[in-house]
């Protein structure tokens, strides 16, 4: 399995509209993409504008699937200006 971790800041004033949108992109992922096995959305309550997601794919092609497709293009293009950091990490889970 292909373990992906996203780390978002995001600027002031913009959590609110990034997590309904994210939440979104995690519904759509986990019904659109087969392959596309865990798609959580984690907050930390202390800090709104902090958001980390953990993705699961079956394997690396399935998450460059994902990068591909239409709903993470619009995704992407939503969301990109309220965000002032993103950090993106990938693991293989034994």
């Amino acid at each position: 399995m292909y373990v992906v971790v996203v780390e978002f800041t995001l600027y002031r004033g913009h959590a609110a509209e990034f997590r309904e949108r994210v939440l979104q992109q995690a519904r759509d992922s986990l019904s659109l993409e087969p392959e596309c096995r865990v798609f959580d959305v984690c907050v930390d309550p202390a800090r709104e504008d902090f958001v980390l997601l953990y993705e699961v794919y079956a394997t690396p092609e399935a998450f460059d699937a994902h990068l591909a497709s239409a709903h993470f293009a619009d995704f992407n293009a939503t969301v990109t200006p309220w965000i002032s950091n993103r950090k993106l990490a990938c693991y293989e889970r034994l």
